[in-house]
């Protein structure tokens, strides 16, 4: 690591310091909204997404992905700890397996369990933004995209930088990060390394998270660009109560690599990327931190993926097609070594009908080694009712299979289940969209109509949890969500940026009688989320965010953070950040108990280069 170190402080000497540029000035109407094959700006998208960009993700009160999802209006995140140790995401009531994540497109599904899935291995200050889609996302992004899909998008720049932030807080708290970015001559690279780790907030809470992320590009010619990444994740974590209350010495330490080579052509009407990536997982985990003997498992995942997608436009509107193949393997001393070939073909078509309205369909055909075709078909229609307002509505079929915990885990609280069969859900949508000198409005409704849900459940504390396929289960909601964003002027004091939603989720799962769930009955319910980001004079930021939390069957909770950011834009930065300031005793996932309040501060320096 004192090599690693002494490189990334060498690659500063490239360097001369200047002040960073802003990226207050974003346009996020002109944001092009990163999918595999058609590809349409932010403001012209007829489905519900949020769009997180740079400047939320630098003045978020946040050490992690994990918590500046939080903050994304119908997104739940329930955290065993702080920082982003483990956290499960689900979108709409849906739980953490119906949930994709995707880095730059790629998928980071683990096929042992989606408890992996937020294993990314970026660090925060190397994500340029990042796009949620809410509601079904099988016919862009394949199957587990069930209840939504999250992609974390990376860039690379022509210009050189070095960027080192360094933190300390309560618990033990510390930690720093690196990125940089040389490009030469047509080749382009990032590189950046972080360390974090604590002693915990109460026992056995303690972590270390290491990330190393280097990606490069070359542009061959106006025609041809190729681009490659490399990533690798350590997390080594007391697990206290994670899986189950009675044992509070759980341990668990993961390792995570993913690496891609992508190749695209851009033609006047044509467009076609290829890619193949690979990723591993090696989890190591143990019921009693210093007794493996007692208790342990070891699962090696591996995954293995050949995707191509392109569009081409006509005189008929912009086609996109698309081919891909997985093949997902597991080694494991408690699930067995398990493999399964995954398929799938795109075909979707974006029309314009006039000027007003433009209609997107198509269909996702998946062919599993398990469980052979499956058909996924949706479609949209946009209404641009005027320059300010856009009318849309939505249907889409979506789709996950279990994991290979799901179906073959054996354990002393939890046993799998090998009859399972996959999750289908019909989706509706309808919502507006308002836009105009700063502002922003949208509202939503939508309904997903589950069969053979997958819930795990027991009839008793004294019978381990097995998952189970229930019938049919339907949800339904509202979002409702408002936000304002302004450039930033020499004002003393100046609102730079408002926003508030709520979001309301109906489950209709009857629950069987002697029969305990797990998830299905501890679904958001209630969200309210509103912040506000204050700037005085020319270098201060002061960030406050809110949040109001019920899940069925659980008391609602109220939290506050805040961030304040001193020259954030400059050659040295200072900030400090408090989290849950009303101190406020909650749970996220399972019986953990969260930390009151707490803080931490540190410093950040920006280095660029010169003209």
């Amino acid at each position: 690591m004192k090599k690693t170190l002494l490189c990334i402080t060498s690659f500063g000497l490239f360097f001369q310091l200047k002040a960073q540029t802003d990226t207050t000035t974003q346009n996020l109407e002109t944001v092009i909204i990163q999918e595999n094959r058609i590809q349409i700006p932010f403001s012209k998208q007829s489905r519900n997404i949020a769009l997180v960009d740079k400047q939320a993700i630098e003045t978020t009160p946040a050490r992690s992905l994990q918590e500046i999802l939080s903050f994304v209006p119908g997104v739940d995140v329930r955290q065993r700890g702080v920082t982003g140790v483990q956290a499960d995401i689900g979108i709409r009531g849906g739980s953490f397996a119906q949930t994709l994540m995707l880095l730059n497109g790629i998928k980071l599904s683990d096929p042992q369990t989606g408890h992996h899935m937020m294993n990314i291995p970026v660090p925060l200050v190397n994500i340029d933004r990042v796009e949620v889609l809410k509601g079904p996302g099988s016919r862009i992004f394949g199957q587990n995209a069930y209840a939504g899909a999250i992609n974390v998008i990376t860039s690379l720049t022509d210009e050189r930088y070095l960027r080192v932030q360094g933190y300390a807080g309560d618990f033990g708290m510390k930690g720093i990060n690196f990125a940089g970015s040389l490009p030469t001559g047509n080749y382009k690279q990032n590189l950046s390394i972080s360390y974090d780790d604590s002693n915990g907030y109460q026992y056995n809470t303690d972590y270390q998270v290491s990330n190393v992320f280097y990606e490069g590009g070359i542009e061959i010619n106006n025609q041809n660009a190729l681009r490659g990444m490399i990533a690798y994740t350590d997390r080594t974590f007391g697990a206290n109560s994670f899986y189950s209350s009675s044992f509070p010495d759980q341990w668990e330490s993961i390792q995570t690599t993913l690496a891609s080579l992508s190749h695209t052509l851009s033609l006047s009407n044509f467009y076609l990327n290829t890619r193949a990536y690979y990723r591993n997982n090696a989890d190591e985990y143990r019921l009693r931190r210093n007794e493996p003997e007692f208790y342990q498992n070891n699962h090696i995942s591996e995954v293995f993926a050949l995707e191509a997608n392109g569009n081409f436009k006509t005189k008929f509107g912009t086609t996109g097609f698309g081919i891909e193949t997985r093949k997902e393997k597991l080694e494991s001393n408690n699930l067995g070594d398990r493999e399964r070939t995954l398929s799938g073909i795109f075909l979707e078509q974006l029309i314009n009908l006039g000027s007003k309205v433009d209609v997107r369909a198509g269909i996702y055909s998946n062919y599993n080694t398990g469980y052979g075709w499956k058909h996924f078909p949706g479609a949209e229609i946009g209404f641009q009712a005027n320059q300010e307002l856009r009318l849309y509505t939505g249907y889409g079929v979506s789709y996950r299979i279990p994991t290979f915990t799901d179906l073959y885990y054996v354990g002393p609280t939890n046993i799998g289940n090998d009859q399972l069969t996959p999750e289908e859900a019909q989706n509706f949508e309808i919502g507006a969209k308002w836009a105009k000198s700063g502002f922003r409005a949208e509202l939503v409704y939508f309904l997903r109509n589950t069969e053979n849900l997958i819930e795990w459940t027991r009839p008793d504390e004294e019978t381990p949890w097995q998952p189970q396929n229930f019938n049919e289960v339907k949800f339904n909601g509202i979002e409702a969500s408002l936000y304002y964003r302004v450039n930033p002027s020499a004002t003393t004091i100046q609102v730079k940026e408002f926003n508030f939603s709520y979001n309301y989720i109906h489950a209709d799962l009857i629950q069987q009688p002697g029969v305990e769930t797990r998830y299905a009955f501890t679904a958001l319910k209630n969200q309210m989320i509103g912040g506000v980001l204050v700037g005085i004079g020319k270098k201060l930021e002061w960030n406050t965010k809110m949040r109001y939390i019920e899940r069925m069957n659980q008391d609602p909770y109220f939290l506050m953070d805040m961030r304040v950011d001193y020259n954030r834009i400059g050659k040295i930065g200072l900030f400090a950040e408090a989290s849950n300031l009303t101190n406020t005793e909650y749970i996220e996932a399972a019986t953990i108990q969260m930390p009151g309040r707490w803080f931490r501060a540190g410093f950040m320096l920006n280095l660029d280069s010169g003209n």
